[in-house]
C-alpha cells in the first residue's frame, strides 16, 4: 500500500508532458542525450527523472549498454503507456482543430486484408452518408502491428486477429468471420482454367509467400507437411499486397490469398483461382477495441457503422457491445 502511494505521489508531483515524451524518446533514440534533447530538457535532468521513475516503481526500466540503452520488459510497459498518453493528447489537438475548421471530428481504423477489401469500405461509405464532415483514416496491415498501434492509441479500433496475449486485459474482441485462402494466379497463367489441381501439382511454380515466422507462412508449411510435400523452392518473399498483385499481373507466379481480396479481379478474368481453399486454418478476425477507453463521437460512429455492416456480411456478427453481443474481454 505504501509503495503504491509513493508511486502516485511521484507521478503527481514530478510528471508533466515533457517527462512522458522523454519515455517515448528514450525508446526511439536509445540514447539519454538524444532523448533529452528531443524532449527539451538537459541530459542530467533526464537521467535524474529516469532514476526517479525506477526508484518509484522499484524496477529497472532501461538497460545500459556500450551503444546506448534499451528498455527492459518493465520499461516496455511504461513506454507503451507513454505513447498512448501522447496519442490521446494529439487526438485532443486534432479534434479541436477539426472542429474549428468545420469538421465534425475524426476516426481511425486498422484492418487486415479481407475486411479492408469489403467490410471497412462499405462501413465508411455508410458512415460518410450520415457524417460527411467526419475525417476517417484507414490503415491496412497485418494483425500484430495493428494491435500494437491500437494499444499505443494510434488507431481507435482494429478489424484483425488476436494472435497472442500482448495487451491482455486491455482489449476486447468481437468475433466476425474467417478468411479462406485460395491459390491465385494471373489470368494468363498456363494452369488458369485447369481443374482438379492439388498442391503437388504446384511445387515447381514460382510462389509468392510472406517471410518465415508469419502466421500464414507457418500455417502453409503445416499444410505441405501434412500432405507429405516439401515447401516450394522457387519463392519470392513479400508482405506487400501491391507488389503481390504486380507480380501476378506480370509473370506466372502464384500466391495464397484471401479469396475475398481478389474476387472482383477473378470474376473479370484478370486473375484465376487454381485451388479454391488451400486449407490453412487462420484464426477468426473480429473487431478489437481497448477496454475502458471511451471513444470520441466520431470513432464511436465508425464503430457502429462497422458493426451494422458486419451484420450484413457475417450473419453471426455482434450487434453492439451493449445489447448482449458476443464480446470477449481478452485475458492472458
Amino acid at each position: 500500500m505504501g509503495h503504491s502511494s509513493g508511486i502516485r505521489t511521484f507521478l503527481r508531483r514530478r510528471l508533466n508532458i515533457r517527462h512522458i515524451a522523454l519515455m517515448a524518446q528514450l525508446d526511439d533514440s536509445r540514447s539519454v542525450v538524444r532523448a533529452a534533447e528531443a524532449a527539451g530538457m538537459s541530459q542530467p535532468a533526464a537521467s535524474t527523472l529516469l532514476k526517479g521513475f525506477e526508484e518509484a516503481l522499484d524496477v529497472p526500466l532501461f538497460e545500459r549498454h556500450a551503444r546506448g540503452i534499451a528498455p527492459t520488459p518493465y520499461g516496455e510497459i511504461l513506454v507503451r503507456h507513454a505513447r498512448a498518453i501522447l496519442a490521446e493528447i494529439e487526438q485532443v489537438q486534432e479534434e479541436i482543430a477539426s472542429l474549428k475548421s468545420g469538421l465534425s471530428g475524426q476516426a481511425a481504423v486498422g484492418a487486415v486484408a479481407t475486411p479492408a477489401t469489403n467490410l471497412v469500405p462499405i462501413a465508411v461509405g455508410l458512415l460518410k452518408q450520415k457524417h460527411p464532415g467526419l475525417l476517417v483514416s484507414i490503415d491496412v496491415d497485418h494483425s500484430r502491428p495493428l494491435v500494437e498501434r491500437l494499444l499505443g492509441g494510434q488507431i481507435d479500433m482494429a478489424v484483425a486477429r488476436l494472435l497472442d496475449s500482448r495487451g491482455a486485459g486491455e482489449l476486447q474482441f468481437e468475433p466476425l468471420g474467417e478468411e479462406f485462402h485460395a491459390v491465385i494466379a494471373g489470368g494468363g497463367h498456363p494452369l488458369a482454367g485447369a481443374t482438379g489441381i492439388g498442391l503437388q501439382d504446384l511445387l515447381g511454380q514460382q510462389w509468392i509467400l510472406p517471410p518465415p515466422g508469419s502466421v500464414l507462412r507457418d500455417r502453409l508449411a503445416t499444410v505441405f507437411l501434412q500432405q507429405g510435400l516439401p515447401m516450394p523452392a522457387n519463392v519470392v518473399q513479400t508482405q506487400s499486397l501491391a507488389a503481390t498483385l504486380g507480380l501476378l499481373r506480370t509473370g506466372n507466379a502464384i500466391v495464397p490469398l484471401p479469396r475475398a481480396v481478389v474476387q472482383p479481379l477473378c470474376d473479370s478474368g484478370f486473375f484465376a483461382v487454381l485451388i479454391d481453399d488451400v486449407g490453412v486454418a487462420m484464426s477468426p478476425f473480429g473487431i478489437i477495441t481497448r477496454r475502458k477507453h471511451k471513444l470520441s463521437p466520431g470513432a464511436q460512429a465508425l464503430l457502429d457503422a462497422i458493426r451494422t455492416t458486419a451484420r450484413t456480411l457475417y450473419p453471426a456478427a455482434p450487434a453492439s457491445a451493449d445489447d448482449g453481443a458476443e464480446v470477449f474481454a481478452v485475458n492472458a
